[in-house]
């Protein structure tokens, strides 16, 4: 059974940095692509970034684009995303997810996680 499990979420100011993680379990993901997401209180679930199965390429949302860096170890079967110059508006639940292609606006698969709480305080 595939698990994702996120973490390295927490509360910090304005303009900190937070690096979240992704442990997946169940199955070697090293052939896919593999997205972040985020949801704010009372908003949809949204795409945030995106890493081609080999690390070579990446994907941003334009609202992200120049503070996030995703990257992966298909070694580890884990990937991560560094965000720096944080935001009030960065504030949600992050979640790690299989897409279909690291380009557009990637289709996440049916493998949601728990999700990692993220707060920004300003």
């Amino acid at each position: 059974q595939v698990q994702l499990v996120e973490s390295g979420g927490g509360l910090v100011q304005a303009g900190g940095s937070l690096r979240l993680s992704c442990a997946a379990s169940g199955r070697t993901f090293s052939s896919y692509a593999m997205g972040w997401f985020r949801q704010a209180p009372g908003k949809e679930r949204e795409f945030v970034a995106a890493i081609s199965w080999s690390g070579s390429r990446t994907n941003y949302a334009d609202s992200v684009k120049g503070r996030f860096t995703i990257s992966r170890d298909n070694a580890k079967n884990t990937w991560y995303l560094q965000m720096n110059s944080l935001k009030p508006e960065d504030t949600a639940v992050y979640y790690c997810n299989v897409v279909r292609d690291y380009i557009g606006t990637p289709l996440p698969y049916d493998y949601w996680g728990q999700g990692t709480q993220v707060t920004v305080s300003s």
